[in-house]
């Protein structure tokens, strides 16, 4: 079974990076974070730098969704970079002594089908992947809005929490989603959601 594993360094041979497969990680941030915000810039370095395809959905809600999609190298090196600039941001006006470091809270957006497998049975996993990493770890009881998506959140210092996301993604790798996934949209109702899968059929019916 394939799992991101084998691409477990940030700076594989191209040779890995081809031979990785595909990785599409959803995170919810608020729209504050510089990382969503800086004009785009630091949008588009972390893009550069890590050749990771990273979207971020449009809306004037508080929440935004980032999806970073590539090989498991490239989304690993990303979420690195984002962990990293959010540390960066916290400590913005400190001396920078690592002491002092904040820890730094990622919300990943996951399936509800696959957090079975993350949690484990009687919680075996996430306790496991909470005492190997040294992270935080919260998989939330509720779907989010309108979605059959849950809420991850992952807190500590930038360097357990990218060893906490690979753990995570290969749980997710190992284990894909069963049935049909409402993905979660900050800010939108139920209403504005089902008129849009109307129009939708609606061009769909018209076509046929």
């Amino acid at each position: 079974m394939a799992s991101p594993d084998g691409a477990s360094g940030m700076g594989g041979s191209p040779e890995e990076t081809e031979l990785s497969i595909t990785l599409t990680l959803r995170m919810l941030m608020h729209g504050k974070v510089m990382v969503v915000c800086s004009k785009g810039e630091t949008v588009k370095r972390i893009r550069e730098q890590s050749s990771a395809r990273i979207t971020i959905s449009e809306g004037s809600c508080p929440e935004r969704i980032t999806t970073i999609t590539g090989s498991t190298d490239a989304v690993f090196r990303a979420v690195s970079m984002i962990a990293f600039k959010l540390e960066e941001d916290l400590g913005a006006g400190s001396d920078g002594v690592s002491a002092g470091r904040a820890p730094v809270t990622l919300r990943l957006v996951i399936p509800a089908s696959q957090c079975g497998s993350l949690i484990g049975k009687a919680g075996a996993k996430i306790r496991e992947i909470r005492e190997s990493t040294g992270a935080q770890v919260q998989v939330a009881g509720d779907l989010l809005p309108n979605s059959t998506e849950r809420a991850v959140t992952v807190s500590g210092v930038p360097d357990t929490i990218i060893q906490c996301v690979r753990q995570i993604c290969a749980v997710i790798l190992e284990s894909p989603p069963k049935g049909a996934t409402i993905p979660y949209h900050p800010g939108l109702s139920l209403g504005t959601i089902l008129l849009s899968a109307n129009q939708v059929r609606g061009h769909s019916i018209s076509r046929g």
